[in-house]
């Protein structure tokens, strides 16, 4: 049994808190199945397997790791045994119904090879949505998988996942930037106080404004009389004006208000 060694050699496996076990009953042996039958094998396994996953149901994502399991992450580090990775997903992930995560696997990114006397491995790329509650669905990045997949007791579970590579998400603004003139650009410079980031700085640069927070500088472009976004991110800026008096800046990400600063100057 090879595993403890292939795991030193193959790296970290990918998973974005995941892995792949399944009691799904193959038709033939790891020893004795062609190459063909085998791939098919795991491949619908895995489809179950983050099927489960894409539902948090917990009940059903237990049957597919073996106990002495080792989920390796580049970000969480390692967790032992299934019990313990459960427990992790019961407290993280599938913690809030109101926000899942949904994997999709990278099209022609995944493969599977035959492991002698063993079972299988299984690698690839995928990528994770995020699902919130009255909000649309949204790519929080990817990663890259490495799961080794045993076949006993004429069932195959994953005994070892490598989850590694984690990629935020690339943002590609899709808002429409306007033309202001300067003497609108400039009623919205000054300080602002935020209870999260303390003193915010909005400046004027030729046809946009300015933010600057410690060391933090964010260009805002135009997008309404009063709303401002940011293209390196899903950041909008609204100044809440009453009488032509500017009174304070909404921040939003992602469509939902993450911040409130007041104008103190």
């Amino acid at each position: 049994m090879k595993t403890p060694t292939l795991l030193r050699f193959t790296g970290l496996l990918i998973f974005i808190g995941i892995v792949i076990g399944t009691e799904l009953p193959a038709q033939s042996s790891a020893d004795t199945a062609a190459p063909d039958d085998l791939s098919q094998q795991v491949l619908l396994a895995d489809s179950l397997f983050w099927d489960s996953y894409n539902h948090c149901d917990l009940t059903k994502m237990i049957t597919f790791f073996t106990e002495d399991l080792e989920f390796y992450h580049d970000k969480g580090g390692l967790t032992r045994s299934r019990s313990d990775f459960i427990k992790s997903m019961e407290t993280g992930l599938c913690a809030n119904e109101h926000y899942r995560m949904r994997r999709e696997a990278v099209a022609g990114s995944v493969q599977v090879y035959p492991l002698n006397n063993y079972g299988a491995i299984i690698t690839g790329e995928h990528l994770f949505y995020v699902q919130e509650k009255d909000q649309a669905e949204r790519l929080d990045g990817s990663a890259k998988f490495t799961h080794v997949w045993e076949y006993k007791d004429d069932t195959w579970r994953m005994s070892r996942v490598l989850s590694y590579d984690h990629q935020p998400a690339g943002y590609v603004s899709t808002r429409q930037e306007i033309s202001l003139s300067e003497a609108v650009l400039d009623q919205y410079t000054g300080t602002y106080q935020s209870a999260q980031i303390g003193p915010v700085v909005i400046g004027r640069d030729d046809s946009t404004l300015l933010l600057q927070a410690g060391k933090m500088k964010i260009a805002l472009y135009p997008e309404t009389q009063n709303s401002f976004f940011a293209k390196e991110r899903d950041l909008r800026f609204e100044f809440i004006k009453i009488d032509d008096k500017v009174l304070k800046m909404n921040i939003s990400e992602n469509g939902s208000v993450v911040d409130e600063a007041k104008r103190s100057e």
